[in-house]
């Protein structure tokens, strides 16, 4: 027995001995302590082999960036995102907000000149209008829950704690990837409901000069949709499309992309993002309070023919020669049979 004893301490001393040694180091790293000294040199030396355009290490998972044990540059583009983006991006909106509350306090509202004369001429279909208010609505939730995810955290944590702050943005994050594939489906309608409006004409240049009546009691002439809703149109939809394929990119890593394109296109899809909801605003208050007339063309698609004369001449001036003003009378009765047919038995309703 005493022999047996001897010859298992003897076997055991060595391998507990080995086992408290630290682990060997990679090759090229020299760390005494196993821990945070380590991880700082592979840090380093990820960072530098990154730069060099080669990536040393040797993994047998086959994949974009396995080899990185640690991604440098990661905490780059956190506090790019941190300092700069949150910080220039939500001054950028509250610069614009305050502009329009100022614009409102010294114009107001604009006035239909020689207010309502009570026919009207229609403007936009009933599809046209759902196309517009799906792709508003899909707009302003994903704005909302964008800004929620790049602001949030500064903002709503001293007002709300961290625990509801976390339940908003996980929600918001749900919200924004589930809704961001029907952005793109109704960008897309958009683009075929409203392109043949929105195209050039002859005129268009002469709006832009003057600014769009801006600086004068006088409205330059328009067609259907003046310059400045041609550019809305237009940028929304190029800059629509850039934010849809980057937020693709951040959707689904599985398309073979690395962390530096993922980075880039996170970059390409806020900033893109933040433009399409400062212009957005501009948009908003045109369409609401800043012009009277404007918010009932998209709500019942009818607008007063003294409000299409006074912002779209010549669109109104050619329905007029085609007879497709109606009078108060003719709109009345075509409101009572349309509130009647929704009202019948085939509908479902009573």
């Amino acid at each position: 027995m005493l022999a047996l004893l001897c010859l298992f301490i003897m076997v055991q001393v060595p391998v507990a001995s080995a086992q408290n040694q630290p682990p060997p180091s990679p090759e090229g790293v020299s760390a005494i302590n196993p821990g945070s000294d380590l991880w700082r040199d592979i840090r380093g030396r990820d960072l530098q082999f990154r730069e060099l355009g080669d990536n040393s290490g040797v993994t047998q998972v086959k994949g974009v960036d396995s080899g990185v044990l640690i991604n440098a540059r990661g905490d780059q583009w956190a506090r790019f995102r941190r300092e700069e983006l949150s910080k220039y991006g939500g001054g950028a909106i509250a610069g614009v907000f305050v502009i329009l509350v100022l614009v409102y306090l010294v114009k107001g509202t604009v006035r239909i000149e020689g207010g309502t004369s009570g026919r009207m001429l229609q403007r936009y279909t009933y599809f046209q209008r759902v196309v517009h208010w799906t792709l508003a609505v899909v707009f302003l939730v994903l704005g909302l829950t964008g800004l929620i995810l790049l602001l949030g955290r500064p903002l709503l944590i001293p007002l709300f704690g961290k625990e509801i702050f976390s339940l908003l943005a996980s929600t918001s994050k749900q919200a924004h990837n589930l809704l961001g594939p029907l952005f793109a489906v109704s960008l897309i309608m958009m683009l075929i409901s409203f392109i043949s409006k929105n195209l050039y004409e002859k005129g268009d240049l002469d709006w832009l000069l003057k600014g769009g009546g801006a600086f004068s009691k006088d409205h330059p002439s328009a067609g259907f949709f003046n310059t400045g809703e041609k550019l809305w149109f237009w940028i929304l939809m190029l800059v629509g499309i850039c934010v849809t394929v980057t937020g693709l990119v951040l959707m689904f890593p599985s398309f073979g992309q690395g962390r530096q394109v993922m980075e880039l296109s996170h970059v390409i899809h806020s900033i893109g993002a933040l433009g399409l909801v400062c212009i957005s605003f501009g948009h908003i208050y045109m369409g609401s309070v800043g012009i009277e007339g404007a918010y009932q063309g998209m709500k019942t698609g009818y607008v007063d023919i003294n409000w299409a004369n006074a912002h779209h001449d010549r669109w109104a001036h050619e329905s007029e020669q085609q007879g497709l003003v109606l009078s108060a009378e003719d709109y009345a009765r075509r409101q009572e049979e349309r509130a009647g047919s929704k009202l019948t038995p085939e509908s479902g309703n009573t």
